[in-house]
């Protein structure tokens, strides 16, 4: 992932804000006992994952879904795949795999949630139900020009998506969150839908880190500088959830991006060992060795 990419991300204040305001209330409304925790990366394409694989590897999604608990989807943004390879996804993965699709681009960047965009919806939908138990969080990405004048195509979009299908957003442009007004009535409407307020966390864009939950939900993309200080920001979001777990969270979602994809597996496997530990988790460690923990 490019976005947010700077130069000098040394140059860059990567310190966590404080929560909003609202979120301890969200938290506290939604509470329950029951937390389950799915971390993975953006793509399993050996290509972007050079070193992952062991030599020899006839199946990447079969090898990577035995390493991670889930996959954020980013290849259902370009087209709409078949029913048959979602299937062909749900046999090669095992039981308590999850993928976390992204809306295709006829949605979000093409349509721009226009009122033409629902034949889109429906048979994106009527695909990806294929993954049954599998399917995760379903997440809308709107480009970084689709701003708050769009208002009503927003409501509209959110009020005809089908409740039994969770559904994540991540907004971009910066007038969602920096107009106080805007982004009150943005929170509202997430809310009053049950829909997942994205955090994205990428050195270019800090406002995007609203610290703003919606629901029960924490969907964060992490995307990392490929720089020492990538471990510095992994370790203060481990303290951030033990937080949010403390309060009462039911649902994280954190995805490792990096500008340049090929070691996100072992940012992802620093992480899971930190957040193990940390909430006292036993999610599973992907085959790396310790000696190549930390990249720089």
């Amino acid at each position: 992932m490019q976005f947010g990419k700077v130069e000098y991300p040394e140059k860059i204040d990567f310190t966590l804000p404080q929560d909003h305001e609202d979120t301890a209330k969200v938290l506290k409304m939604n509470r329950t006992e029951n937390l389950s925790v799915y971390v993975g990366c953006a793509k399993w394409n050996r290509q972007d994952l050079k070193g992952f694989y062991p030599r020899g590897t006839k199946d990447e999604l079969e090898y990577y879904s035995r390493q991670f608990n889930s996959i954020e989807l980013n290849a259902t943004f370009y087209r709409i795949f078949p029913e048959e390879q979602f299937k062909k996804w749900y046999d090669k993965t095992p039981e308590g795999f999850k993928f976390f699709p992204k809306l295709v681009q006829n949605i979000s960047h093409l349509k721009r949630l226009n009122e033409d965009v629902q034949p889109y919806v429906d048979e994106y939908l009527a695909c990806a139900v294929h993954l049954k138990e599998k399917l995760g969080t379903v997440f809308l990405q709107m480009h970084g020009n689709f701003g708050p004048k769009n208002f009503d195509r927003v409501i509209r979009f959110m009020e005809k998506w089908p409740k039994e299908i969770r559904l994540a957003v991540e907004f971009r442009h910066t007038d969602w969150f920096n107009d106080q007004s805007v982004a009150d009535e943005l929170y509202t409407l997430l809310e009053e839908n049950n829909v997942a307020n994205i955090i994205t966390d990428t050195a270019g864009r800090r406002d995007l880190l609203h610290m703003r939950l919606t629901n029960d939900e924490a969907f964060i993309r992490y995307v990392g500088a490929n720089h020492p200080t990538d471990y510095d920001r992994l370790d203060a979001w481990v303290e951030r959830l033990k937080s949010w777990k403390d309060s009462g969270i039911n649902h994280i979602h954190f995805f490792v991006h990096q500008n340049i994809e090929k070691e996100s597996p072992l940012l992802s496997k620093y992480f899971i060992e930190k957040l193990n530990k940390k909430l006292e988790m036993t999610l599973n460690l992907p085959n790396h060795s310790k000696d190549d923990l930390k990249l720089f």
